[in-house]
């Protein structure tokens, strides 16, 4: 089985594309094929309105049902992607850079500070933040660390070996943190930076709080005077002028490995920090597949691993960020790349009456919203021992009508894996 999730793939009808989604208005000949040979549904990958963050929708895509008290929060899943020295009682927050207007009143202007941020100015004025922040307790530490494009982790840790607790709200007005769980809120025209407040009533939160509240406070002021914003505005970019963080957390996550869930082999293709946290906490290995946009290497890395692998797990990005971005016309353009690049390349190198391929999303990104939604997702199983129900496109719209019907993220794969086994009973064989 070969399992893959297109980033923020769904959407609702746009104008701009004549009252169709990006899905619908996409020429996809290779998804119009793997469709004609399966069936469809839709999926809530988290549950009724909760608008996920990728973290939690990936997790629940790959049969994980986290609730609010057990889930660890996605600054210790990227923490973990990208190897920070993280232990229990740390604390870790998933971060933005962005940048404010120049009222003082710390009025977010671009909560991704232009998105496509050069390695060199965010790792430098990470460095910068991380030797000049202080705290009123000395004995805390903090480390910044930069990941891609506006995306950054920070790691505090508290003098003494005490504890932080995770139970603090976001700085980030984009997000709420409900038991741990990040979800999207409506993104509004006027935003500000947030105070981050505990959530309980222990002093583990409060101390959390004080200490979020310290760095990002001072965060805004080291960059207000960095030489690396004044060299940015110089040369007609946006600058680093904060970081909002959010999705704290304070524990290793210990979960059941996905092989010994499934009794499979399974193996993944991911490249962004949260990806890659969630692949190390279920202990999945990692093929090497390029980078984000080498479609073609990615669609061949995955049709070879099933010489060795009887399941692989590929996330596909890409929709994801036209969707925040507002830009119809773009997602439905990059939809047509990665059906032309990867889904064409990857059923020219995979046997379909011996592999199946089922594809889904992690979440709906759709234009109008500029973010994340609850809106359900398609999905489809396709092998050739699948019955088809009438669907011939992976279209919200032919998802509604499929035989399928409405699946919980955390019921994707389980349903997919009863069917081919079905299949594999019927011919006496056994899905090894």
């Amino acid at each position: 089985m070969i399992y893959v999730l297109l980033d923020g793939v769904g959407d609702l009808p746009h104008a701009d594309l004549g009252g169709r989604t990006p899905l619908e208005a996409a020429s996809t000949p290779a998804l119009d094929a793997i469709a004609s040979n399966g069936a469809s549904g839709r999926v809530i990958s988290v549950g009724k309105g909760i608008a996920p963050e990728s973290d939690i929708a990936v997790f629940n895509m790959l049969g994980y049902r986290f609730s609010h008290a057990d889930y660890a929060g996605r600054g210790v899943i990227e923490a973990i992607g990208i190897g920070i020295d993280f232990a229990d009682g740390d604390l870790a927050l998933r971060g933005n850079f962005a940048t404010l207007d120049r009222s003082g009143d710390n009025v977010i202007t671009d909560r991704r500070a232009g998105r496509h941020i050069e390695p060199a100015d965010s790792e430098a004025i990470s460095r910068e933040i991380e030797e000049s922040v202080g705290f009123s307790d000395p004995r805390t530490s903090v480390k910044v660390s930069p990941t891609i494009g506006h995306r950054v982790t920070v790691r505090l840790r508290r003098g003494g070996g005490r504890p932080y607790s995770a139970k603090i709200s976001n700085t980030d007005p984009a997000y709420t943190n409900i038991g741990g769980m990040g979800v999207a809120k409506a993104v509004a025209d006027f935003m500000k930076v947030e105070r981050c407040v505990p959530l309980d009533g222990s002093g583990e939160a409060a101390a959390a709080a004080d200490a979020t509240n310290e760095f990002s406070e001072q965060a805004i002021s080291i960059m207000g005077g960095s030489g690396i914003n004044a060299a940015r505005v110089a040369a007609g970019k946006k600058e680093l002028s904060c970081i909002l963080l959010r999705d704290a957390g304070s524990k290793y996550p210990r979960v059941e490995p996905i092989n010994q869930r499934y009794g499979m082999n399974f193996s993944c293709i991911v490249d962004m920090p949260v990806e890659i946290g969630i692949s190390k906490v279920l202990r999945m290995k990692a093929f090497e597949a390029g980078g984000l946009t080498d479609y073609e290497e990615k669609a061949r890395v995955a049709s070879e691993a099933m010489e060795t692998q009887n399941a692989i797990y590929v996330h596909i990005k890409g929709p994801d960020e036209f969707g925040h971005d507002g830009d119809a016309v773009g997602k439905k353009e990059n939809i047509e790349e990665i059906d032309r690049r990867f889904f064409a390349r990857l059923l020219d190198g995979i046997d379909t009456s011996r592999t199946a391929v089922v594809i889904s999303a992690d979440h709906s990104t759709p234009c109008i919203n500029h973010g994340h939604s609850d809106d359900p997702v398609p999905a489809v199983i396709s092998h050739d021992g699948i019955p088809g129900d009438g669907t011939t496109r992976m279209t919200e719209s032919q998802a509604a009508r499929g035989r399928i019907g409405m699946l919980a993220g955390a019921d994707v794969i389980p349903t997919a894996l009863g069917m081919l086994r079905r299949i594999a009973q019927g011919k006496g064989t056994r899905l090894d």
